[in-house]
């Protein structure tokens, strides 16, 4: 049977398996060397609560439509007993709403990332509040850069990962390369949703994982019934890369961060032709409806290709438990 369709570890098997963790996750006091991926519009305070009670680090994702608004709204699933948490942001949204960082640095979490830009006046200020920072990055001269303005941990995202990103080397490739290039700990991203794969990139020297994908379908995450339906039903070649939401949107994401998201008529009729959507308000009105009406058929979707992964709803506690206490199981074996 494949790794990606082995029957989860019975209870014996868990309680045999040594503890998954390694010495960034000891240092953060985490039980798992897991972060779930701040994913905007579904990671939301009751997410990131979930994987912070499973012994993970759980992130409030503020993305494209971020704001200190929502941010506040969201924290307030992070108070005790929720325990440590992070906040994820976009560069240009801070860029335009400076707010967003202050209610971030006020809320006091572990961890505060910044991703999809090139200023990083940000981290002192950050780190002078106490709170450690992260960021992602796509080659070794990001990660280079990324070091040299004192960011305390790399997020390497891989292109096979879901939502925004770089689409430049493969998850493994990349942690080699930045791995490589870096002293301070990088997390792996992109692709991970397995304890095969999870193991993978432990074994080559991650620190832990930016887990996106597989979480962005558990119970806790904001994503709608229909999406987490949309996520089940998909397998891993179902994905695609592609500018068109964005365009449609009006969202000024810079270009070289398509999103990976799953297939649909949208994807059918625009990829490829991304450009034309900028005058077209016939397509325009009609993704706003799908979006409205939370249609996936037509509305954005992101997802990475560890989709296939995915066969049920189910808690972040379950998704982690299993993933880790397999990963461990894996990594104990002998030759």
């Amino acid at each position: 049977m494949p790794s990606s369709q082995r029957e989860p570890l019975s209870s014996d098997d868990r309680a045999a398996a040594p503890r998954l963790t390694t010495e960034w996750s000891r240092a953060l006091g985490l039980r798992v060397p897991v972060v779930n991926a701040p994913m905007g519009g579904v990671a939301g305070g009751r997410l990131a609560a979930a994987v912070t009670s499973a012994g993970g680090l759980g992130m409030i994702g503020m993305g494209s439509a971020g704001s200190a608004a929502a941010l506040r709204g969201e924290l307030r699933h992070t108070t005790p007993p929720a325990g440590r948490f992070g906040i994820g942001l976009v560069d240009w949204v801070v860029a335009a709403e400076p707010e967003l960082l202050d209610v971030a640095i006020a809320a006091a979490p572990t961890l505060i990332s910044v991703s999809f830009g090139t200023d990083t006046s940000w981290v002192a200020r950050v780190r002078d509040s106490g709170i450690r920072t992260a960021t992602q990055v796509y080659n070794a001269t990001d990660a280079r850069r990324a070091e040299d303005a004192g960011i305390d941990v790399l997020v390497a995202r891989g292109a096979e990962g879901g939502g925004h990103g770089a689409v430049e080397m493969a998850t493994l490739p990349l942690l080699d390369a930045v791995l490589d290039a870096v002293s301070v700990p990088v997390l792996a991203a992109g692709g991970i949703g397995s304890p095969a794969s999870l193991a993978a990139v432990l074994a080559a020297g991650a620190s832990g994982v930016w887990l996106g994908t597989h979480l962005a379908a558990c119970a806790e995450s904001s994503l709608s019934e229909a999406g987490r339906r949309a996520m089940i039903a998909a397998d891993g070649t179902d994905t695609i890369v592609t500018t068109a939401f964005d365009m449609a949107m009006g969202l000024p994401w810079p270009a070289r961060f398509p999103a990976r998201v799953l297939r649909n008529d949208f994807t059918a009729r625009w990829a490829g032709r991304e450009d034309a959507l900028r005058t077209d308000e016939q397509a325009r009105a009609a993704l706003a409806a799908a979006v409205d009406a939370d249609d996936p058929r037509t509305a954005p979707i992101d997802a990475g290709q560890g989709v296939g992964m995915i066969t049920a709803v189910r808690s972040a506690a379950q998704v982690i438990d299993d993933l880790c206490s397999g990963a461990a199981h894996l990594l104990a074996r002998t030759p």
